[in-house]
């Protein structure tokens, strides 16, 4: 009993090597003393399944699980809350694997269970709602996400007071859910919040308090904060890496952000040695088709469209397209952005006609998703708009850039590089159309927005 404790001990010190050590030694030893059913050997197989989720042994995790939840069931009946646990941490497994279906089906059950042995505002409880809404924001279900949230915030914050690190970690998430719903105000303020807590009670190098340092990169990229976001990452990844290791799940996120911010900032080769550490390590983990592989593939495509090297791209494209699809389904956001970057590369090998149908499906699969003002689906839109200048088309090009620009002031302000984006192009057609004042604000309007946000050598500013 006091080894397995060592390793749980160890396991929240981030010490992982340790830990493992010690539930090792304590599943051999009860499995020799108290036999394999038990339930103390029991108890040690799931805190290794814990354990080997952590450090993205997915396969190892899996296995410890069911063993655990099989012996629960036949101990102790399937509605114990020791058996709940299990159910629960496979619903947890199942998401991180983006089996979004079997996911649900272990939360429901865990919550079910949860809600009639232990009542509604139990810390348990809760916990399962706050991974229900995690689920339903992954799904694009927004709206009954945040009903999970805000359920489990209140519950949290009743029950352990407002600066407990289960309240943190149902503010986190609040702020990543404001951020899909580009609420970027809301979601900066529920990420301050959640990082302040974290540091104070876990300190500057925990894993859930480099979550809240991430996370905040993120949104910083996304506000056009490009200095701040660069930061953020580089603190989260040599925390990770220190505490998870080089090729654990978690560090190679900022890795594949990292790329991406690099891109963004025209820094290729600093963003395709990112990019290849991500699907080095992400296939590994992984495999080649999980959603995390397939994004990393996705972004390598769109750099390979900026390097030029198109028919590379389409493969990337492609392959992200094929692989999403069959993980989760047609309808998804997911893969709305890589059929949208798939009508980027068709225009720019003069494949018109193609390019037109794949911004179609994409802009009307965001609308219904996502909802019109979302940025994912004013990209699609400011996309549509070039198509048709390009097809002569310029009084639709214009009402596509006229409704991102403004969506792109609204969720993003008036200085973000999307805007400044939508306000070149909307020069551009002006100069087409003769309207030549017009152009020239629109181009100076450029102009002092990117020497500001990107500096005056920038190949964007330049350009």
């Amino acid at each position: 009993e006091t080894v397995n404790n060592l390793g749980m001990l160890y396991w929240k010190q981030c010490k992982l090597d340790q830990a493992e050590q010690m539930y090792q030694r304590a599943l051999a030893g009860n499995e020799k003393a108290l036999g394999a059913d038990h339930t103390s050997t029991l108890e040690s197989v799931h805190n290794l399944g814990i354990l080997y989720w952590v450090q993205g042994k997915l396969d190892q995790a899996e296995q410890m699980y069911q063993r655990a939840l099989a012996g629960r069931e036949k101990a102790l009946g399937p509605d114990h809350q020791s058996t709940l646990q299990p159910v629960e941490n496979l619903g947890i497994l199942y998401w991180s694997q983006g089996k979004l279906d079997q996911a649900e089906q272990m939360y429901q059950r865990a919550l079910a269970g949860n809600e009639k042995a232990l009542g509604p505002d139990h810390t348990s409880t809760l916990n399962t709602i706050d991974n229900i809404g995690t689920l339903y924001r992954d799904q694009g279900k927004l709206d009954q996400a945040k009903q999970m949230y805000q359920r489990a915030l209140a519950g949290f914050e009743k029950a352990l007071g407002a600066d407990h690190t289960s309240t943190f970690e149902t503010v986190n998430n609040l702020g990543m859910l404001y951020w899909k719903q580009c609420k970027l105000d809301q979601a900066e303020q529920m990420y301050q919040r959640a990082l302040a807590g974290n540091e104070k009670a876990l300190g500057a190098d925990h894993t859930s308090t480099l979550e809240s340092v991430h996370n905040l990169g993120i949104l910083y990229w996304v506000q056009g904060k490009l200095d701040q976001a660069e930061q953020m990452y580089q603190r989260a990844l040599a925390g990770r890496e220190k505490a998870l290791g080089p090729d654990h799940q978690s560090t190679l996120q900022p890795v594949e952000n990292l790329g991406i911010l690099y891109w963004s900032q025209g820094k290729l080769d600093q963003a395709e040695q990112m990019y290849q550490r991500a699907l080095a390590g992400n296939e590994k983990a992984l495999g080649p088709d999980h959603t995390s592989t397939l994004n990393t593939i996705d972004n390598i495509g769109t750099l390979y469209r900026d390097q030029g090297k198109l028919d590379q791209a389409k493969q990337m494209y492609q392959r992200a397209l094929a692989g999403f699809e069959k993980a989760l389904g047609a309808d998804h956001t997911s893969t709305f952005e890589t059929v949208n970057n798939l009508g980027v590369l068709y225009r720019l090998q003069g494949k018109l006609d193609q390019a037109e149908k794949m911004y179609e499906r994409a802009l009307a699969g965001f609308e219904k998703a996502l909802g019109a003002d979302h940025t994912s689906t004013l990209r699609t839109v400011h996309n549509l708009g070039v198509l048709y200048r390009d097809q002569g088309k310029l009084d639709q090009a214009e009402q596509m850039y006229q409704r991102a620009l403004a969506g792109y002031e609204k969720a993003l302000g008036p200085d973000h590089t999307s805007t400044l984006n939508t306000v070149n192009n909307l020069g551009v057609l002006y100069r087409d159309q003769g309207k030549l004042d017009q152009a020239e604000q629109m181009y100076h309007r450029v102009l002092v927005g990117r020497e500001k946000a990107l500096g005056a050598d920038h190949t964007s500013t330049l350009e």
